[in-house]
């Protein structure tokens, strides 16, 4: 397992540099030049040049993408060309968002979608099989920008359920310590700011999850009725066990290994994939911070930010597997 572990590591060397050089390519592919950008459109060629010369873009694209590299070997991710801050110091904000309403839609996904998919099977062809399933085509295709603006007028502005924008009351904000605020409400035992928190999570939360869970159900519900299919489930079934320790035992176990597929590749969608929830309920995550680096032609932004989301996404692809074999020891990496 060790060596399997070092050597996925070992492959995503040349997985993020190829992904480094694509996207270096690309984003210099984008209309617009930084300098110009910043100093506005009544600047002097002057100008833009010596600001060119300061930023280092008047050097040859080769020489720009391995300084790039050259600095990411000693963990500098550069300087935001606009707001002169190094983006190791910036970025974490924007990120623990991301990982704070990500986890949270995941969880969600996870605990309705798999039983959704779980009790579909169970019982297959009832009212509950159908409207679940129903529910997970529509879950399928609603866009998520449409349901985010229904969940605000309804639970905000209708029922006023829940805060419309924002991670915090603005009147009492939340004293940052690692930026994840459900976890530093409760550090500080402030729980009324964690309620307050936690309400502010509630209907991003819900409107991110809502393709992930349908996609986790109708896989639940597919794998599961595979497995129950198998002699070993109707041998226990013979031998008068309930059916509640067949399924959830037995049959979820067996039939988990695709859904955790799912599972993973959703996990790692949801951390590159929020900008328009992020955007309709006011978060600033890491999609939003990415978007405002390509409106402002801030390369070392929008490097920086893809690279940690691909890596993120390749690092849980790896947790995957290796759950893979604690979940099934028939499953053996050489």
């Amino acid at each position: 397992m060790l060596q399997y572990i070092i050597r996925r590591l070992l492959q995503l060397i040349p997985v993020l540099l190829g992904m480094t050089f694509i996207v270096f390519l690309i984003i210099r592919a984008i209309p617009g030049d930084p300098a110009l950008v910043i100093l506005g459109q009544q600047a002097t060629e002057d100008a833009v040049a010596a600001l060119r010369e300061s930023l280092g873009l008047d050097e040859p694209w080769y020489v720009q993408y391995f300084q790039y590299l050259g600095n990411l070997l000693t963990g500098d991710l550069g300087e935001s060309i606009r707001t002169r801050t190094p983006v190791n110091e910036e970025i974490w904000p924007y990120l623990a968002t991301t990982f704070e309403l990500s986890i949270f839609a995941i969880v969600i996904a996870v605990i309705v979608g798999v039983n959704a998919g779980i009790i579909s099977a169970w019982f297959q062809n009832s009212w509950f099989d159908y409207t679940a399933m129903v529910l997970a085509l529509v879950g399928v295709s609603m866009p998520i920008f449409w349901l985010g603006l229904m969940m605000q007028y309804q639970f905000s502005l209708q029922w006023d359920w829940f805060p419309t924008t924002g991670r915090e009351n603005v009147r009492d904000p939340v004293n940052a310590i690692t930026n994840l605020y459900l976890i530093d409400t409760l550090i500080q035992g402030r729980f009324d700011q964690f309620v307050d928190v936690l309400k502010h999570l509630v209907m991003p939360g819900l409107a991110l999850a809502t393709i992930p869970m349908a996609i986790i159900a109708r896989m639940t519900r597919s794998s599961m009725l595979e497995v129950m299919k198998s002699d070993y489930i109707r041998t226990a079934r013979a031998k008068g066990e309930k059916m509640f320790w067949v399924v959830y035992k037995h049959s979820l176990k067996n039939a988990i290994i695709p859904v955790l597929t799912v599972i993973g590749l959703q996990t790692g969608l949801l951390l590159g994939g929020a900008i328009l929830t992020e955007t309709i309920f006011g978060l600033p995550g890491v999609g939003r911070y990415i978007y405002e680096g390509i409106s402002s032609r801030d390369y070392p932004v929008i490097q920086s930010g893809i690279l940690i989301v691909a890596f993120i996404f390749v690092m849980i692809n790896l947790i995957v597997d290796i759950l893979y074999s604690v979940i099934d020891p028939r499953i053996r990496y050489n």
